[in-house]
């Protein structure tokens, strides 16, 4: 039976640092963290676009959680609390988006305006390397005419950018809260509701009936959400997809392929393209 590492803890960077501000609408941190580092709870009165170079972060950003790998993306909206979690040393690069930022194009408008919750993103390569030209060093100076300009690149290419539907939600209810907490930590332990009802010390008809009550789905649907997550950061690593099929405890690789068809209308190799 696999159990979860213990993890450090650690706070985060003094947010204001890196302020945005309206002279300053787009502000770039860089961390390196290594595997199985926690930064502690926190939020920002403006939004952030949370994405790694290397390696993957498991991010919790309100009532839903994110696996986050270097092909995605995370919008967080201003006011929600997060936690990262870093499940493989990440270089993570974390992006703060004054209210004041807008987008390039006859509507101008906001992301604030157009995001007003979690969403992920895809992350092309071209804005991958504009975010890694920014400026990184802390402080509140207005930024020079090419950051300007790089600035107004990443928000076009944030613009640009494909939401991908992959996030799973977490319930209210503590006994259930603890049993998606521990299939998120490792999702292959067990296979049926019944065995994770027991380590909750719950039955699987209640737990079952909060599934329905709380996220408003079956077990069987929540937990594929939460493979699906897992198969992305595998295959950001470029694993074969037998490998990825047997890592998440399919017998094949036809029968992940068959799973990820059902759940998101497209085969895997469209989806972790």
């Amino acid at each position: 039976m696999n159990r979860p590492s213990r993890r450090r803890s650690v706070p985060p960077i003094d947010p204001l640092a890196f302020a945005p501000s309206t002279q300053q609408p787009l502000r770039f941190k860089l961390r390196r963290l290594a595997a199985d580092t926690r930064v502690d709870p926190h939020s920002h009165p403006w939004a952030q676009v949370a994405m790694s170079a290397t390696g993957v972060i498991r991010l919790q950003a309100g009532h839903s959680t994110y696996l986050v790998p270097p092909t995605r993306a995370l919008w967080i909206p201003p006011g929600v609390e997060h936690v990262v979690t870093v499940l493989e040393d990440a270089e993570i690069r974390t992006l703060y988006v004054h209210p004041s930022a807008r987008f390039l194009g006859p509507a101008a408008d906001t992301p604030f305006q157009r995001w007003t919750a979690c969403r992920v993103l895809e992350v092309s390569p071209l804005l991958r390397e504009l975010v890694a030209h920014l400026d990184t060093e802390p402080g509140a100076a207005a930024p020079d005419e090419r950051q300007a300009c790089l600035g107004a690149l990443v928000l076009d290419e944030l613009q640009r950018a494909a939401p991908v539907k992959l996030g799973v939600e977490l319930p209210q209810d503590k006994r259930l809260r603890q049993l998606c907490e521990a299939v998120i930590e490792a999702p292959t332990r067990w296979h049926t509701l019944a065995d994770w009802s027991r380590e909750v010390g719950a039955s699987e008809r209640t737990i079952a009936r909060l599934f329905r009550s709380e996220l408003g789905t079956s077990f069987v649907q929540w937990r594929q959400q939460v493979l699906l997550a897992h198969a992305v950061a595998l295959a950001a690593r470029r694993l074969p997809m037998a490998y990825i099929a047997a890592e998440l405890g399919y017998a094949s690789a036809s029968a992940f392929t068959a799973m990820v068809r059902r759940t998101l209308g497209a085969p895997p190799t469209q989806f972790f393209a």
